[in-house]
């Protein structure tokens, strides 16, 4: 690791909302800036203004809010490096392109965007598809390694519109350590003049990554495996600023539950999960859901992405973030593509639903019901219902029977289990109810059993029969402990009522 203090940064490009594989990138270089004591900083990347998009920066911002993962520096939080969105940084980039161009390593291009149109469709049609701009391509091009100098200059003078380009090097291995993937050689031959200043007055991505990491002290740059074919340009544009690059570490991509390529924003939705942090709707009024929104804990979130291509090298999966802090480490991402899984994905969630005290998700029922329920009985259905539950709106829907009457009965259960002997069984068993003086599970079960002795009958002719007349479910927690929840008035009624319905089911 460099000796240098540890700087990392995140840097979205506001051109849509945050994606999953995004706030993953955001959050491993959280983990290793907390991890070496260091600096973790958001910079919005807007210099594609082309692709902008209203409301994308301040998603941006709320999602990494929601998650936790809170920059030191960043826009709205200010820093000693700011600014930090590269469109308020504009004046900055244009000297270091000239200075690049007047060392010889980068080139003023005057060829217009029809002209390149045409160079492109003339490559086709004699069998080059991929025409680029290059160290072979550029001596027949306008540019200022072709034109005399004072045409430059008189073009320059008359504003004539103009890229600057960087000037590839011919057959140069470009070598450079990841973190991740070890050793990296490309050949210059393969890589083409990229554009470095556009016509608009504004850098591309390349120039201002380059000259923004460089003032902003970055030590480690920590991002997707989509960049890594950029990597040999930036290495390239350190050694003509004569600057120290950083470390380089490109993250695995994101893969669809198949396996079968790159998980994508369209992917949520259409395979029924999201794949952002919360809602997105764009300005066409198309919402795009989120996991905040669908009922997940944010830690929950967290800890899922965190082992989508990273694994501590032990059996440990839950993890607070303070614990993912200690653990982290880039040497044990992969790097090959993490498979997203939707249902481990849920199992997490439970995970951390079923460790929530039973408290704190009365309070989140309560905020989701919305009603002025007894915080003493919430509490007591979330013990009840936690364990069966994946979200806190699972509670209220599968514990429904906890808040009202049932108003239907599980037709497998009255199909298979109610004999023609159940209604006067279950009336002997109402009998036996009525006459419990303290209504406490344990005494309650102690009853139940005898009951079954005295009657010489399974345990299977009576308790589902008694679930299905007081919840009209199968399933559930404790009978017993659901009953002395709703009390002997309440249990009673509701059997004497489910006896008359279930009657008549049975009847038609």
């Amino acid at each position: 690791m460099s000796s240098k203090s540890v700087r990392v940064r995140f840097a979205p490009s506001p051109t849509g909302p945050l994606h999953m594989g995004g706030v993953r990138t955001a959050l491993y270089n959280y983990l290793f800036a907390k991890k070496n004591n260091g600096t973790f900083i958001v910079r919005i990347e807007d210099t594609d203004q082309n692709r902008f998009v209203p409301g994308a920066q301040e998603y941006i911002l709320d999602a990494l809010k929601w998650c936790g993962i809170e920059p030191t520096e960043g826009p709205a939080i200010g820093g000693n490096y700011g600014p930090y969105v590269q469109s308020e940084r504009k004046e900055l980039y244009k000297p270091y392109a000239e200075q690049l161009v007047n060392s010889d390593k980068a080139y003023y291009a005057f060829d217009s965007a029809e002209e390149l149109d045409s160079m492109r469709e003339n490559a086709k049609k004699m069998g080059m598809p991929n025409w680029q701009y290059n160290v072979v391509t550029r001596a027949s091009l306008r540019n200022s390694l072709t034109l005399p100098q004072d045409q430059v200059n008189e073009l320059l003078a008359n504003n004539t519109p103009y890229v600057i380009r960087m000037k590839m090097p011919r057959n140069v291995d470009i070598r450079f350590e990841d973190i991740i993937r070890g050793w990296v050689v490309v050949n210059t031959n393969n890589l083409d003049d990229k554009v470095l200043y556009k016509s608009d007055g504004m850098p591309t991505y390349h120039l201002a990554n380059i000259v923004d990491d460089h003032l902003m002290e970055i030590s480690h740059v920590i991002r997707g495996e989509e960049w890594l074919p950029s990597a040999p340009l930036h290495v390239l544009l350190y050694d003509a600023f004569g600057w120290e690059s950083p470390k380089f570490a490109h993250l695995p991509l994101l893969l669809r539950p198949d396996g079968n390529g790159k998980l994508s924003k369209r992917d949520g939705d259409r395979l029924g999960f999201p794949v952002f942090p919360t809602d997105w709707t764009t300005a066409e009024g198309e919402l795009y859901s989120g996991y905040r929104e669908k009922g997940y804990f944010k830690d929950a979130f967290i800890n899922m992405l965190a082992f989508l291509g990273w694994n501590p090298g032990t059996q440990q999966e839950i993890f607070s973030l303070d614990e993912l802090v200690q653990s982290f480490s880039l040497e044990r991402v992969s790097k090959s593509g993490a498979k997203f899984d939707p249902d481990k994905t849920k199992w997490f969630q439970q995970q951390y639903l079923r460790s929530t005290s039973n408290e704190e998700l009365a309070k989140l029922l309560s905020k989701y019901l919305n009603n002025g329920y007894d915080e003493t009985k919430l509490i007591t259905i979330c013990r009840l219902m936690k364990e069966r539950a994946t979200f806190i709106q699972d509670i209220a829907t599968e514990g429904s029977y906890l808040f009202e009457k049932p108003i239907s009965y599980d037709e497998q259960t009255v199909s298979k289990k109610w004999k023609e002997e159940t209604p006067a069984l279950m009336k002997d068993w109402i009998s036996v109810l009525s006459l419990i003086t303290e209504f406490q599970h344990e005494k309650i079960e102690i009853a139940f059993k005898s009951f079954l002795e005295e009657k010489q009958v399974g345990i299977g002719a009576v308790l589902q029969n008694f679930r299905l007349l007081v919840t009209g479910t199968a399933m559930g927690p404790s009978m017993f402990e659901i009953a002395e929840f709703l009390g002997k008035e309440e249990c009673i009624d509701r059997m004497n009522q489910g006896l008359i319905k279930i009657e008549i089911l049975k009847t038609n």
